[in-house]
This record gives C-alpha cells, sequence and structure tokens, in this order.
C-alpha cells in the first residue's frame, strides 16, 4: 500500500517521538504551569538528545513566552514547544544544488557503518525515478565491501558505476567518473569516499585530493558535499562532523537512520551548532524513506 511522505516520516520518528513528545504529554497534562514542569521538560528534552545548548534556549523561550501570554496550563507549552523547534529547524532547510553544468557532483563524506553508500543508493535511484543519468563512483577503495555494495546499488538503479580495485588511488576513480561523466553527457556524479577516522590526517588528505580532482575537471560547477551522520549516535555526530568539516567545505548533512533511534532530537543541535543545511533524512530501509529534509513536517510528524 502506497504510503505518503508524511506517514513515512510519522512511522520512521516513533521513537524519538515516544521519547520527546510522548513523554512530554504525559508530564504536562492537566498540570498547571511552575518551576517543576519546566525541570520536567528540561528532563525530557536532554533525554531526546536535544543538547544542553539547546534545552536551555528552548526553556528560556518557553518560560517567557509563557508568562508574555498568560498561559496557566502544562498542555499550552506543547505549541510553544512546536513553535520554538520550527523557529530552530527552519534555518536549516536546503535543497539540493545541481548547478548549471553537466554533470552535477555530489560527494559523500561520512564514517564506515554511517549509511553512506546506502545513502548514496537510494539518492541514485530517487535520481534514475526523475529521468536523470547516474554515474557512481566507488571510491572508497579502502574495502573491498564498499565496493561489493555500490555494485549493487548500480544494478539496483539502473546507475553507471565507474570501479578500480581495491586498494587504488580514490582520487583517479573520481578522475575517470567525473571525465566519463562528462564526455557521455550524464546529469550527475554520486561519489562514495572511505571514512575511517582512526587515520584521520590520512582521511583529510584523501578527501582534499579528490576535491581538487574535481575542481579541475569542473571548475565553475559547485561541489556538493554531503555529510552523512548516524542518527542513533545522537550529539556524538557532532564531533565527527568538525573533523569533516577540516577536510572538506560540507554543503549539507544528511541524518540516517531516525527510525532507529529516540536520539532524532539531535538535530536540533546539528542544526544550530554545525550551521550546515540539512538536506535528507533517512527514516527506513526503503529508497523512498531517503526524504528532503522538511523543518515543518518533521516538528508536524513528532507532535501529529
Amino acid at each position: 500500500m502506497f504510503k505518503s511522505m508524511l506517514d513515512r516520516l510519522k512511522s520512521g520518528l516513533q521513537k524519538t517521538k515516544r521519547q520527546f513528545v510522548d513523554t512530554f504529554s504525559s508530564i504536562s497534562f492537566g498540570r498547571s504551569i511552575d518551576e517543576e514542569l519546566f525541570e520536567d521538560i528540561e528532563m525530557i528534552l536532554l533525554k531526546a538528545d536535544v543538547g544542553v545548548k539547546a534545552t536551555e534556549e528552548i526553556l528560556d523561550f518557553l518560560r517567557k513566552e509563557s508568562k508574555k501570554r498568560k498561559l496557566k496550563e502544562g498542555e499550552q507549552l506543547k505549541e510553544l514547544l512546536k513553535e520554538k523547534l520550527l523557529e530552530i529547524l527552519k534555518g536549516c532547510e536546503s535543497r539540493l544544488n545541481l548547478g548549471e553544468e553537466k554533470p552535477a557532483v555530489i560527494l559523500f563524506l561520512g564514517i564506515n557503518g554511517s549509511g553512506k553508500t546506502t545513502t548514496v543508493g537510494k539518492l541514485a535511484a530517487q535520481l534514475k525515478e526523475e529521468g536523470k543519468s547516474v554515474v557512481l563512483a566507488a571510491a572508497d577503495t579502502f574495502r573491498a565491501a564498499a565496493i561489493d555494495q555500490l555494485e549493487v546499488w548500480a544494478e539496483r538503479s539502473g546507475a553507471r558505476i565507474v570501479k578500480h580495485t581495491q586498494g587504488a588511488d580514490p582520487a583517479a576513480v573520481v578522475y575517470d567518473a567525473v571525465n566519463s561523466a562528462k564526455s557521455r553527457g550524464d546529469d550527475v556524479v554520486l561519489v562514495d569516499t572511505a571514512g575511517r577516522l582512526h587515520t584521520k590526517e590520512h582521511l583529510i588528505k584523501e578527501l582534499q585530493k579528490i576535491i581538487r580532482t574535481i575542481k579541475k575537471l569542473m571548475p565553475n560547477q559547485p561541489v556538493e558535499t554531503l555529510l552523512v551522520l548516524d542518527g542513533t549516535i545522537g550529539q556524538n555526530s557532532i564531533n565527527q562532523a568538525k573533523i569533516f568539516k577540516e577536510a572538506a567545505n560540507v554543503t549539507g548533512i544528511v541524518i540516517t537512520k531516525l527510525d532507529g533511534t529516540a536520539k532524532g532530537g539531535a538535530i536540533i543541535p546539528v542544526c544550530r551548532e554545525l550551521k550546515i543545511p540539512v538536506k535528507f533524512i533517512g527514516v527506513g530501509e526503503t529508497v523512498e524513506d531517503l526524504q528532503p529534509f522538511d523543518a515543518k513536517a518533521f516538528v508536524d510528524a513528532l507532535f501529529s
């Protein structure tokens, strides 16, 4: 049975919703607004991995606005909370930038296990569905499994794949993929990269070489650089993001596995602290469960 994007979002955010909103409702319903209530709300926000700074900002807003608007009942704070969350998250909305030339190049960063290769495959399938010709560049040459996984996605989506052997120079793979796409007039190149943070210096040099290679071939084309973060690790993703920001100009974030965590609230400090747009969120296993981030739909799904 066909599910709408909003239905998929609601379903995928159930764990976060139970932690974040259902508990909020249970502690607030039928109670008057007092300091004990604010303390309970603070506990719920922290459990949902909203983070200390963002929680303080939200509570400060709730205290001031509830007083200003002369609110009395705790249940009334739900609308205030929605209002503040939407304000924070609205600033993170952004759509994919494919530029004006062909091919558009989208570079995917992220540690192993973040869902990076799967995200590449899902986006390839979506772009193919839109009628675009897609090339996958298997630039994670560190792991043979990553190349194999990308081959499966290429076959499944109908995208073309450019790969070398395990251990090859990732920049050489990217060079061949972009050059091939240029010569054939393909629309998009999606580049899957390695993400082994225990060799941080090597990782940074490798990514910077890949970016120089792309710029050499496409000097006037913006490189959309998407950092894929595992939603189940919550606020720890911010530390990962800071490392990748050292290596590249990250233009967008993809938060995956939000269907498997009660820590979906971490999207709030990610927006607030990193100042990087959230382009997509993953709320399930299917291709359609990779969705463009929509702040209003996200907040509505939590409170529906």
